[in-house]
C-alpha cells in the first residue's frame, strides 16, 4: 500500500524515512509522495570517445563517463535524446520495511524530460542519494537548474522487514552513493570471468 501525505509525515517522524535536508511540506509533500531536488553534478557520456559501449570489454565500459558540476545559479543543457545521470540533492534512508519509488514530475514530463528508464525502485534499506537517469525525450534542448524540485518519491510497505537490507547485500553496487555513479554492470562481467 502507497503511503499517504499523514503517513509519510509519521514515517519521517518514527525515522522509517529519513530526509537530509528535512523537507519543506509545503512545498515539498504531495498527497502520496515526496518532491526532491535536483543535486549538481552530473555524469555525461564520453561521447566523442567512444563508439559504442560493449559490457563485455570492461575496461572500456568503466571509463565511458565523466563527472559534471554545474556551478550555482547556472544550468545543465539536455539535449534531445541525451541522457545524464544526476543525484538529489537530499540524502535518503528507508527502513527495512518500505520500499521506495522514484518517479518523474508532471511538469517536466509535459516538456520530455524523464527521470528514470528503468530503476524505479530503491530497495528497503536504501541509502545514499538517489540517482536519476535524466532524459530529454523531447525536440528541443531543456534546461535543468541544480536546486529545482526534480524528481517524486512514492513509498510502500511490504509484507515484512526484509531479511537483508540494500545496504548489507554484499554485492550491492550504489549503496551509500553521494554523487551520481555510472553504471557498474561490468562488475557482474568480470565476476563472471573469474
Amino acid at each position: 500500500m502507497i503511503l499517504s501525505d499523514r503517513d509519510i509525515k509519521k514515517a519521517l517522524a518514527d525515522g522509517r524515512i529519513k530526509l537530509t535536508p528535512a523537507p519543506d511540506f509545503e512545498t515539498q509533500l504531495g498527497s502520496c509522495s515526496l518532491d526532491l531536488h535536483l543535486g549538481n553534478v552530473f555524469q555525461i557520456f564520453r561521447r566523442s570517445k567512444i563508439a559504442c559501449i560493449d559490457i563485455h570489454d570492461t575496461e572500456k565500459t568503466k571509463d565511458i563517463m565523466e563527472t559534471l558540476t554545474i556551478p550555482e545559479g547556472e544550468a545543465i543543457v539536455l539535449q534531445p535524446g541525451e541522457l545524464v545521470l544526476a543525484t538529489t540533492v537530499e540524502w535518503l534512508e528507508i527502513a527495512d520495511d518500505l520500499v521506495g519509488r522514484i518517479e518523474g514530475r508532471s511538469s517536466l514530463g509535459r516538456l520530455g524530460i524523464i527521470v528514470h528508464g528503468t530503476a524505479s525502485v530503491f530497495d528497503p534499506g536504501w541509502r545514499g542519494k538517489p540517482v536519476m537517469e535524466l532524459g530529454n525525450l523531447g525536440v528541443v534542448p531543456v534546461l535543468l537548474y541544480p536546486g529545482m524540485r526534480a524528481c517524486s518519491f512514492t513509498f510502500e510497505e511490504v509484507s515484512s522487514k526484509v531479511e537483508v537490507p540494500y545496504y548489507l547485500k554484499k554485492k550491492n553496487k550504489y549503496a551509500g552513493q553521494e554523487t551520481p555513479l555510472a553504471s557498474k554492470l561490468y562488475q557482474e562481467i568480470e565476476k563472471k570471468e573469474e
